[in-house]
């Protein structure tokens, strides 16, 4: 066990190390040997040339002249531009959402999948005098969920049981639904292309949820409304609408500047 522990300190300072060397190099923005590399770093040169040939092996680094200087590799510009992607995403879903509660006045939410749950990535409160909001980050069970019935849409059955722990099925207000009818819903709603129900976390509120499809279709995030239950039934088409229109500018970005299924 001591010598387990102690292998992986080593790979953690190791990869702490690794990083110093790539901060070092942004900050002096040049090319650097690598004997000058352990040197500003005071660390040993035996290390810093190893994880220097081991970064160049990775395209991390890349060799820069014929004197042994390195800088940075081609490989962080293609992680440079993944995050990229994934901050002027955030931004446009954030923007999206301001968009949805100017012209619904309710509380808007950017949701995705967090594992096997559900969670509020986004939210922008209703301009209401009484604001309905969650808790950004809280991990909720799938089925509880509007959203969930289009998250899921992209499994088949068998899938969806496979996915979900058989405790999501008990809901927040001491009722249990049925995986089949769950299954039913999340059918439903790929075909109608959202779905809205009165909320079972709470007596007073709507939920609705539109999908924000990738290229291949398939549903990696939610544009959601939670409203006051009356004014929710009164007002459905004019919110999904309003929602399904910012769904759409969110699909076109990610046309633009396609990122992995997992925002």
């Amino acid at each position: 066990m001591a010598a387990e522990i102690k292998g992986t300190n080593q790979r953690a300072r190791g990869l702490e190390r690794a990083f110093d060397i790539l901060d070092l190099l942004r900050r002096q923005n040049r090319s650097m040997r690598p004997n000058e590399i352990a040197t500003q770093m005071g660390a040993p040169r035996s290390s810093v040339y190893e994880l220097v040939r081991l970064l160049l092996e990775m395209k991390v680094l890349e060799n820069s002249g014929n004197d042994g200087q390195v800088f940075l590799g081609s490989r962080l510009y293609f992680l440079g531009r993944a995050y990229n992607n994934k901050v002027s995403f955030y931004e446009s879903a954030e923007r999206l959402l301001g968009q949805i509660v100017n012209e619904t006045s309710e509380t808007a939410q950017f949701c995705k999948l967090e594992g096997s749950k559900y969670t509020v990535a986004l939210m922008k409160e209703g301009n209401r005098p009484f604001r309905i909001s969650s808790n950004v980050g809280e991990l909720v069970p799938i089925p509880s969920t509007a959203s969930g019935r289009l998250l899921l849409g992209h499994l088949n059955d068998q899938e969806i049981m496979d996915f979900l722990d058989d405790d999501d099925f008990n809901l927040p207000n001491g009722e249990r639904l049925h995986p089949n009818l769950f299954i039913k819903e999340v059918r439903q709603a790929s075909k109608d292309g959202h779905f809205t129900f009165d909320s079972i976390v709470d007596n007073y509120t709507h939920c609705f949820a539109v999908p924000v499809f990738n290229k291949n279709h398939k549903c990696i995030a939610t544009l959601c409304l939670v409203t006051p239950r009356d004014d929710g039934h009164s007002n459905k088409e004019m919110y999904l609408n309003s929602l399904k229109k910012a769904a759409s500018e969110l699909v076109l970005h990610l046309e633009a500047a396609p990122m992995p299924d997992f925002i």
